[in-house]
């Protein structure tokens, strides 16, 4: 527990990307988002904060946490108990905008400096949620997102690929309902497999 707890304060205090934000459309100061635990059995793998992550502090705290937390059957007094779920996103700082409003991708160098460090720290986590594509390459190895997603199948019950619940991925679910009919069902199975007492 004291491990975690000194990462976090590592990971929080982590100004790596100042400059880096600086130059963006955004010009933002870091703001590191841990959320990590010594007793959770899930983890989200994520991508990285949004703006409303970034002001809000607490991750996935946005319309696109709220579809992601319907898809794991929860409420958000759940997902934010520690003690239930920890997030891990391939980086912990919004990494701001491009010049046409459109989110730029996680600096590898945050993945780099933390992510093996933080996983080490959680070796009781029994299920992890590979959010969008970012996440899958690194725990994964390259494949199109969809076609991931699609042979959910090959890594559970362990690890579960799924695309970003963001907004933008409306169109997407359109065109892919086996995902809410095959995978939301297990993961909802398997989330409270997993939480119940």
């Amino acid at each position: 527990m004291r491990d975690i707890v000194r990462l976090t304060e590592m990971i929080s205090d982590c100004r790596l990307c100042a400059d880096r934000f600086a130059a963006t459309a955004t010009g933002h100061a870091p703001r590191p988002v841990p959320w990590l635990s010594a007793e959770a059995p899930i983890l989200v793998a994520g991508q990285a904060p949004g703006m409303k992550v970034h002001q809000r502090g607490r991750p996935f705290d946005d319309p696109s946490g709220d579809r992601l937390r319907d898809w794991m059957g929860i409420d958000e007094a759940v997902f934010y108990d520690r003690a239930r779920v920890a997030v891990l996103p391939m980086a912990f700082c919004f990494p701001g905008y491009d010049a046409r409003g459109s989110d730029l991708p996680p600096p590898p160098v945050c993945a780099r400096t933390w992510r093996d460090r933080a996983l080490a720290t959680m070796p009781q986590v029994r299920l992890t949620l590979l959010v969008g594509g970012h996440a899958q390459r690194w725990h994964l190895g390259r494949m199109p997102v969809t076609e991931r997603v699609r042979h959910w199948r090959d890594s559970v019950p362990t690890v579960l690929p799924l695309p970003h619940p963001s907004w933008r991925n409306t169109a997407w679910l359109k065109r892919n309902p086996w995902f809410e009919e095959e995978v939301v069902p297990w993961l909802r199975s398997r989330v409270a497999e997993l939480l119940s007492p």
